[in-house]
């Protein structure tokens, strides 16, 4: 079995101040997150939240028909199971793994423990929760007010900044779920953009090329939602 990655490449448990990454760090487990795998369904109690380091993972929202549509993305700059310490307990969004990696979790117990206590961990996790709750109202209003193509673009963006690097491996199916919309626009758009150089797509790998003419042709909803990440997280430990 290959080693697990830091746990501190997950932005958040980097941001936490020494006194509590030491009192974190026995608490934390190690999870494997592979492809399409449920972290949890909607309306069900939560276990644990989860802190992704090499894997990307789909809020979803899905309608009694089966449809779905992506309300955001989480990766290695935040945390899975925000309802747990906010009080709901349950959330009627789905979580699944959309790029394959791996993550560690916290237990409901230790993590509700740790939210009470005020401080830098319960201020570090309610400015996150701000940052996604941006990303959830952009993605709305981007879903209703751009173009397709925007849309991928954007979606690209936002999941390469979750992962590090310039690859992702992704099922145009997925993508289309992942959007709301029919396979063949996902397609049409990711030929258009790979006819313009921006990208390469192949057997589900999904190459960025030209990242500053894809945040040119992007909508302005990007860089509304990366503003937000990076001026509530700043990449410092919390105080």
């Amino acid at each position: 079995m290959p080693m697990p990655v830091d746990a501190r490449r997950n932005h958040l448990l980097a941001a936490l101040p020494e006194t509590e990454w030491l009192r974190w760090q026995p608490l934390l487990e190690w999870v494997d997150l592979p492809l399409g795998h449920v972290m949890y369904e909607s309306g069900r109690a939560l276990g644990h939240v989860y802190f992704p380091t090499t894997a990307i993972v789909s809020l979803l929202y899905v309608m009694e028909d089966g449809a779905s549509a992506e309300i955001a993305v989480v990766g290695n700059e935040g945390v899975v199971g925000i309802s747990l310490f906010m009080g709901g307990e349950s959330t009627p969004s789905r979580a699944v793994v959309q790029s394959a990696g791996e993550g560690w979790r916290l237990s409901a117990r230790a993590v509700k423990a740790e939210f009470e206590k005020p401080g830098p961990v319960m201020h570090l996790l309610l400015r996150y929760t701000q940052a996604l709750i941006t990303q959830m109202a952009q993605t709305a209003v981007c879903n209703r007010h751009h173009t397709l193509d925007q849309q991928l673009c954007r979606w690209l963006l936002l999941s390469l900044d979750r992962l590090g690097g310039s690859e992702l491996v992704m099922t145009q199916e997925l993508i289309a779920n992942m959007l709301g919309v029919r396979r063949e626009g996902v397609t049409e758009g990711a030929l258009r953009l790979q006819r313009l150089g921006l990208i390469r797509y192949a057997r589900g790998h999904i190459t960025v090329l030209d990242r500053p003419a894809l945040e040119a042709r992007t909508c302005e909803c990007y860089a509304v939602v990366k503003k937000e990440y990076d001026r509530l997280l700043p990449a410092r430990p919390a105080t």
